[in-house]
């Protein structure tokens, strides 16, 4: 396993899930426990006694993972239909907190995630921003044990699907930050500017804040459970302010 990362202990019995569901996902390992680590939300590392480490690194690697192996299938896929606005904005959806955390719950990787009892009690198996960020953490497992196309053939056993369903309008999520980013850059050939101003809570249920400023005028407090929900929810209260808000609308050429 990577260097610096301590993965939870896997017993037998943890290690016969993980076995079951790599099964699941039709990704066999070499190393468990990186799947094991992937699998590791913060409030059970905070609550561990001895020091264990989290997938929030792991989370990190897979998002680039990603979004270069969504962008080559789109590009592959549709890049003669689509100019590279509208393959932007079909890759934000795809690859999006709603996206990801419904292809989790489609794996059944809620059961499988190792939380703290007071994220367990808030129903954290199911929070989307938890679901979504152990979707990439995978994703980041299965290329530290296997390399880059295995992650890639991994990646594709959904995002095509994903794009399906964005096209045919079944997948609606608005990506608050580029619709105010291409309303912005449109306007006045600048891009918004975010700013994180603090966090709240327990280590295990923090909340952050962040703020927004186009020119003179800034926006929010947007908050999440994490930084990328912060500034989503703060453009989200831009779009607000300035009657934007609406679907994200991709047409061919």
């Amino acid at each position: 396993m990577a260097e610096a990362m301590k993965a939870p202990r896997l017993t037998p019995v943890r290690y016969r899930e993980l076995l079951s569901f790599s099964k699941r996902i039709g990704v066999e390992f070499s190393d468990y426990d990186l799947l094991n680590l992937a699998l590791t939300h913060s409030s059970y590392s905070n609550e561990v006694k001895g020091g264990v480490d989290n997938n929030e690194r792991l989370e990190f690697l897979g998002d680039s993972i990603l979004g270069f192996s969504t962008a080559e299938y789109l590009f592959g896929e549709y890049g003669e239909r689509f100019h590279e606005g509208n393959l932007s904005k079909i890759k934000s959806v795809v690859v999006s907190e709603n996206s990801l955390s419904e292809v989790a719950l489609s794996l059944g990787l809620g059961e499988m995630l190792l939380i703290g009892q007071g994220e367990e009690m808030q129903g954290g198996r199911s929070k989307k921003a938890i679901l979504a960020d152990a979707v990439e953490a995978v994703i980041a497992a299965i290329y530290l044990d296997s390399g880059i196309e295995r992650a890639k053939a991994f990646i594709l056993s959904f995002i095509p699907a994903q794009a399906k369903k964005m096209l045919e309008d079944r997948l609606s999520y608005k990506d608050h930050k580029t619709i105010l980013q291409e309303y912005y850059q449109k306007r006045r050939g600048k891009v918004p500017v975010y700013e994180h101003i603090g966090q709240s809570g327990p280590d295990h249920e923090q909340v952050f804040k962040a703020v927004v400023t186009m020119g003179t005028k800034t926006f929010g407090p947007g908050e999440g459970r994490s930084k990328k929900q912060a500034e989503q929810d703060a453009a989200r209260i831009a779009l607000e302010k300035l009657g934007l808000l609406g679907r994200i609308a991709v047409h061919s050429e």
